[in-house]
């Protein structure tokens, strides 16, 4: 069974303490769960805020899931393992 390839997406604003999280956050859920299978793109808005109207960012730390579809969102520093599984949909509710 071949699996999907994982298009994600993080927004921050800035290297915040709760951005740096995040992202280490993702990177150790991604290197367990999905290893080989993923690709991320952090996108920092501070750098440009439009960035964020395409995806509808309200907060940050914002991860999204482009790919599989459908798109996906998840608000925070990532730190709920459990919560971001479920939300990348590798877990059942």
């Amino acid at each position: 069974m071949t699996r999907e390839h994982f298009e994600l997406r993080l927004y921050v604003a800035g290297q915040t303490p709760k951005a740096i999280r995040a992202f280490a956050n993702l990177k150790r859920i991604c290197d367990e769960h999905l290893a080989g299978q993923y690709s991320i793109e952090v996108i920092d808005l501070l750098d440009d805020p439009r960035l964020g109207r395409g995806d509808q960012i309200l907060a940050v730390p914002t991860l999204v899931r482009r790919l599989p579809e459908p798109i996906k969102k998840i608000i925070g520093d990532l730190s709920n393992t459990e919560r971001v599984l479920v939300g990348l949909d590798l877990r059942a509710k």
